[in-house]
Formats: C-alpha cells, sequence, structure tokens
C-alpha cells in the first residue's frame, strides 16, 4: 500500500458525521426535547437507536424538517373542500333509543352486605 493511498482514507471521514442527542435536535429545531422523543417514540420521525437512546444525523434533522414542512396551495389549483350537505332531524336512519341510568353500585350492593354483629 502506498503512503498517499492512506492519506486518502484518513481525510475521509469515517461515519455519518456528528450525531446529535434529542436535547440538541430541539435546540437545533427550536422545540422541545419532549417533542423530538415523542415523534422518535411513535416512528413519525427518523432516527438512529444507539447505546439505548436516540441519536440523530445531519440527514436526520434534514428529513424532520421536510416531514414538517408546509407549502401554500398554488394559485392554479386551488382544493377547497366543499361541506357535506347538513341532515335535518326527520332525515334520521333509525329512532332514538331511550337510555336509563344504572342504580350506583353502592346502592345495589348494600342489601347483599352481611351484617356484623358482635
Amino acid at each position: 500500500m502506498k503512503p498517499h493511498d492512506l492519506k486518502l482514507r484518513r481525510d475521509k471521514p469515517a461515519g455519518p458525521g456528528p450525531l446529535y442527542r434529542p436535547a440538541e435536535v430541539a435546540k437545533i429545531l427550536r422545540c422541545s426535547e419532549w417533542w423530538v422523543k415523542e415523534q422518535a417514540r411513535n416512528d413519525r420521525i427518523p432516527f438512529a437507536w444507539i447505546g439505548g437512546s436516540y441519536r440523530f444525523t445531519d440527514e436526520h434533522i434534514a428529513e424532520i424538517v421536510r416531514l414538517f414542512e408546509r407549502r401554500p396551495a398554488t394559485a392554479a389549483s386551488p382544493q377547497r373542500e366543499t361541506p357535506a350537505p347538513r341532515r335535518s332531524r326527520s332525515e334520521s336512519p333509525a329512532p332514538a333509543v331511550q337510555l336509563k341510568a344504572r342504580r350506583p353500585r353502592r346502592s345495589r350492593n348494600v342489601g347483599e352486605r352481611p351484617s356484623i354483629a358482635a
């Protein structure tokens, strides 16, 4: 192996770059550490699970920003939803059932208790 080959290998980064903790990512994104952990816990954002904790690369952070990015609708294609037509009460499919409340447990079990006599 030639000496200049080794130099090229040393100049090249060995891994994916720096790994950030949730607190550092929260500071970068200006949100709470809890939010970052909750999103990772629910698999809504990319992360690496290293050493039993969440770690994030620069690529992960960029992807998080892309995932939560909102863009305005273009003027050429307005996507306006029309509300569903309202039903009148006379159009209900089935008559309403009259509900009846149960007796509270305390009053149901009063007669079943054995009396304690000394």
